[in-house]
């Protein structure tokens, strides 16, 4: 689409190849963009470059950090028997919200998928292993309910189990708030499954 600006088309363009924005939104951020002063412009592509510049993995747990080791990897409030085993460090943010898990976490950065051409190499299942051998008692899996989810779940259960650890996965069923009704087989086969005495 040729608009009135090349440089509006290039930043609609940079906009739009973000996750999650179409062009419809790509053109309303470009457009609050314009509609700011200089001084707001300055701090948001100084926050961007900061981004890039001061954020990196976490040398034990591999999230995103300023710091190293980051802070939950540091503290010494945290149970190190249990290690959470998570997709992406935006799962370690989702589940530090429920306030419900107090241990360790490790950021594999992605799933097993051999289509695409990712190998246990490309993630990072090594460095798991090797921190198994401090005191981890339990290596709960937390990834996500998808095909390559469930390959890798099975990938880690079989390197892990012979190393003589607990293995526990999050419990899948049905979200509170819904009704039976319009859950897909898989989803109530799980519930069930995972059903727990009241």
């Amino acid at each position: 689409m040729i608009y009135t600006s090349k440089s509006i088309e290039k930043i609609v363009e940079m906009f739009s190849s973000l996750p999650t924005i179409g062009k419809k939104t790509a053109f309303r951020l470009a457009f609050f963009l314009l509609k700011q002063d200089e001084k707001f412009i300055s701090q948001f592509s100084e926050a961007v470059i900061e981004l890039k510049k001061n954020v990196r993995f976490c040398s034990v747990c591999f999230n995103y950090t300023e710091s190293d080791p980051c802070p939950i990897c540091s503290s010494n409030k945290r149970d190190n028997s249990v290690i959470c085993v998570v997709e992406e460090p935006n799962d370690v943010l989702a589940i530090e919200k429920t306030n419900e898990f107090h241990g360790f976490y490790h950021v594999l950065h992605g799933s097993l998928n051999p289509l695409d051409g990712i190998t246990a190499d490309d993630l990072k299942i090594r460095e798991l292993i090797s921190r198994l051998n401090n005191g981890v008692n339990e290596v709960i899996l937390a990834l996500n309910p998808t095909v390559e989810g469930e390959v890798t779940t099975q990938y880690l259960s079989n390197i892990i189990k012979p190393l003589g650890k607990k293995i526990t996965r999050i419990a899948r069923g049905i979200p509170i708030g819904s009704d039976l009704e319009y859950a897909d087989e898989a989803t109530l086969s799980r519930a069930l499954q995972g059903r727990v005495e009241i």
